[in-house]
């Protein structure tokens, strides 16, 4: 786990930006698709497509395997079927989407604080994100440690309690529905990619600002909190 540094948090212009992972900073909607289509047949689910992964994809990623699969999978092809995606997808080669570090750099020249939750496993999410070489500009890195979770928010709540940050300061940066409901429920800002595990018509229907790309997405959210913050003063 990386660890925070000393920010002054009290500027109004200052915010928290809380990255997500899978899909948002890794570019890997590819890599999610092959994953599957490499473990899902095995218990006699479809191979699918790009499209068809985006409109289902949801959490808990077990409801997901059943709306595959057509039926409920029983808990030995679930922990098996799950060690195996995670398996093909931690091997694939960890990209970055574009542009993502010279944002993340600029962000920080800037003097915004930045840090990484995601429901991937923890463990698996450090060595990744030591890997992409990104690991000096957050000052926190928060994967799950247990079972996969139904709802991010818990994480949100502890990761934000984690390193001090008002929610009301704190700037989401997603790809699902999930990402959304998280921030609304702890009181944080959310701004959804469109480029992620979620189709734009599905991120539609979570009601918050949505963007084509990172930087958009940071800049459009910045301007929110900016203003929740005028409006708070």
């Amino acid at each position: 786990m990386t660890h925070r540094t000393t920010t002054n948090a009290s500027t109004p212009s200052r915010i928290h930006l809380v990255w997500d992972w899978n899909g948002t900073v890794r570019d890997d909607l590819d890599d999610h698709v092959a994953a599957l289509n490499a473990t899902l047949p095995r218990i006699g689910g479809p191979r699918i497509d790009v499209a068809t992964y985006r409109a289902l994809h949801a959490v808990p990623i077990r409801s997901f395997y059943d709306a595959l699969v057509g039926r409920t999978i029983t808990d030995e092809e679930w922990s098996r079927s799950n060690a195996e995606f995670l398996d093909v997808l931690h091997r694939r080669p960890v990209r970055l989407r574009a542009g993502v570090r010279q944002l993340m750099l600029g962000l920080r020249a800037a003097g915004h604080r930045q840090s990484l939750l995601s429901l991937a496993p923890h463990a698996r999410l450090l060595t990744e994100v030591a890997k992409a070489g990104i690991g000096g500009l957050l000052e926190r890195v928060d994967g799950r440690t247990g079972e996969p979770a139904h709802s991010k928010a818990p994480a949100l709540a502890a990761h934000l309690s984690a390193l001090g940050v008002e929610p009301g300061r704190a700037l989401v940066i997603g790809d699902s529905l999930d990402d959304a409901v998280a921030a609304e429920e702890v009181g944080a800002v959310a701004v959804l990619h469109t480029g992620g595990l979620h189709s734009t018509e599905r991120l539609a229907a979570a009601g918050v600002p949505l963007a084509d790309s990172l930087r958009e997405a940071v800049e459009t959210g910045i301007a929110l909190l900016k203003t929740r913050q005028g409006a708070n003063r």
